[in-house]
């Protein structure tokens, strides 16, 4: 333990990595730019320079804390600096804020209001750049880049794949992918931790809002939503309510508000993955083949193995993920003449992930030559949709999804978090459902927000050796593990995004340690109070296996990767 003097007042710090997060902790909020907790220290925005008290300043992000330290935060000198910086990144930034979609999320703008950047001296004289369009799932507008690296970090150090670098120097240093290509045309997995890191506009979402607002308007269709488990955790703060409180029968008070003929759960079809692929996976042990599987409910996570890991294609499951078989099932029941009356249905599906919109436009997200899910909105374009319609969603009082497939079990609520998948799966092979299996189940080392996970569960003579990861980075660790016969397991469950679906690239940003935690921690209740545990004991997916998928199980549960 040490202790250092910030603004006159004594400061004690242990182990913090920097003097910026001492100065944090002490309650001083230092603006930044390119300083984020989660990824390498890159110092480039200089926005969190501090002054000692000789005079010598020095940015704080890179600074190691030092017992007797001096530091002033706030000095005429500091102000006058930080107000200059970003007087010249808005110098050289497309200023079109009214009409970015981070308008009023912005980090830049926040700062410029908050430092009392009232004009730019300077003439932007950077060339102009086109916007690249090409992904389905994100936009990069170079023009709003102010270099700060988040992006490029990101995409190495949390996922591993490094789709975007710096290129160039000086006045004329861009953030592109190698030799300028288009993103879609990269090895990059959709996954929009990316667009999550970015500050500016220079990242965003490919929205698909007007496409929805244009089939609510359509008489002749039938919309239909289903809604992730994930994103109602991450609505609530939006609107001032508690941190990962689930706001689940609000959002669906919204979507019918809004037109939505049909509001179901996806937590439905989470159980239906379980049910297909708990028996896939006890299938394949005992033969003994394809070990170990891989879990297939993460659209990033597949592209990342069927483009960098080809040998490992047999490998993984051949369920669809939730957000495919609850589509195809919709869709096959709006096939019926009685059911459909006459109307066409589009299939919206609101998800915490930007990759999901990659995954709705595969080749095998087709059933009958037909698009399963017409259309993907991630939670963020969620919000700005009950924005645009003028609700007050504070308001709004809960309703209960529609039937027949709007109950899941809290197997299924808990996919939106790591290690939620397996502890579904271990759920389902036991035959016990008292709260004291389910406990230890919850104990056996599934639970948890670390990047890997390795343990072993017993079952019928034999022990199943389980990984669980969460962020590509981990998951390449493990691959490369794997396929050095450095380990062995029988189960790995992977998420491309850290701690899971509750983090994804379409969730609302600004999410520090402790939004984290509450949405872990919503879901994780949510499921506390489910009555239904176990997704084997879920009734409406009994009966949907008596009834409407009777011979149809692999034609619209399952698909292949090949």
């Amino acid at each position: 333990m040490g202790t250092m003097t910030i603004d006159g007042r004594k400061v004690e710090f242990t182990d913090e990595k920097n003097v910026l997060t001492v100065i944090r902790n002490a309650g001083i909020d230092i603006p930044t730019l390119c300083y984020h907790s989660e990824l390498s220290t890159f110092g480039a925005c200089r926005l969190c320079t501090v002054e000692d008290d000789r005079g010598k300043t020095f940015a704080s992000c890179s600074e190691v804390p030092r017992d007797g330290m001096v530091i002033h935060t706030n000095t005429n000198k500091l102000r006058n600096y930080r107000k200059l910086i970003v007087e010249l990144l808005l110098a050289a930034h497309c200023r079109d804020c009214t009409t970015c979609i981070k308008s009023g999320e912005c980090v830049l703008q926040e700062l410029a209001h908050r430092l009392g950047v009232r004009t730019v001296r300077f003439q932007n004289t950077r060339e102009q750049h086109e916007l690249d369009f090409s992904s389905p799932s994100i936009v990069r507008d170079p023009n709003k880049c102010i270099l700060c690296g988040n992006c490029v970090r990101a995409c190495e150090e949390i996922q591993g794949i490094g789709a975007l670098g710096f290129a160039f120097r000086g006045t004329e240093a861009m953030v592109m992918p190698a030799f300028n290509k288009k993103i879609a045309e990269t090895q990059c997995v959709n996954c929009g931790q990316c667009r999550a890191f970015c500050p500016t506009g220079a990242i965003s979402i490919h929205t698909n809002t007007d496409k929805v607002f244009k089939a609510l308007a359509d008489p002749d269709i039938r919309v239909v939503a289903q809604i992730a488990p994930a994103v109602r955790v991450a609505v609530g703060d939006h609107y001032g309510l508690q941190k990962g409180r689930s706001v689940m029968g609000k959002i669906v008070n919204a979507l019918h508000r809004m037109g939505f003929d049909e509001v179901y759960d996806t937590t439905f079809s989470a159980d239906l993955t379980i049910m297909e692929e708990s028996a896939e996976f006890l299938n394949r042990i005992e033969k003994g083949e394809k070990l170990p599987l891989l879990t297939s409910c993460c659209p990033a996570w597949v592209k990342f193995i069927t483009d960098q890991y080809k040998d490992y294609i047999p490998n993984i499951s051949t369920c669809r993920s939730p957000q495919g078989m609850l589509s195809a099932v919709i869709k096959e029941y709006f096939r019926d003449p009685e059911h459909a009356q006459g109307k066409k249905t589009v299939m919206v599906s609101i998800m915490p992930c930007t990759a999901k919109k990659a995954e709705a436009v595969r080749p095998n997200s087709y059933t009958h030559g037909e698009k399963d899910t017409d259309i993907v909105i991630t939670t963020t374009e969620l919000l700005r949709m009950i924005d645009n319609f003028g609700l007050d969603f504070a308001g709004l009082e809960p309703e209960a999804c529609d039937m027949p497939f709007g109950f899941g079990s809290g197997g299924g609520v808990i996919f939106g978090v790591t290690g939620g998948v397996t502890e579904a799966v271990l759920r389902r092979l036991t035959p016990d459902h008292s709260k004291e299996t389910m406990r230890e189940i919850s104990e056996c080392g599934v639970r948890g927000d670390e990047g890997i996970k390795e343990f072993s569960v017993p079952y019928k003579g034999m022990e199943i050796k389980i990984c669980v990861a969460s962020g590509l980075a981990n998951a390449r660790i493990v691959m490369d593990r794997v396929k050095n016969g450095e380990a062995e397991y029988h189960l790995i469950e992977v998420m491309a995004c850290r701690r899971g679906c509750i983090m994804g690239g379409g969730q609302p940003t600004r999410s520090g340690d402790r939004t984290k935690a509450a949405r872990a921690k919503g879901l994780y209740n949510a499921d506390n109070t489910t009555i239904i545990k176990k997704s084997d004991e879920n009734p409406m997916v009994l009966e949907l296996y008596q009834g409407l998928l009777k011979g149809k199980e692999h034609e619209l549960l399952h698909n292949e990767f090949y």
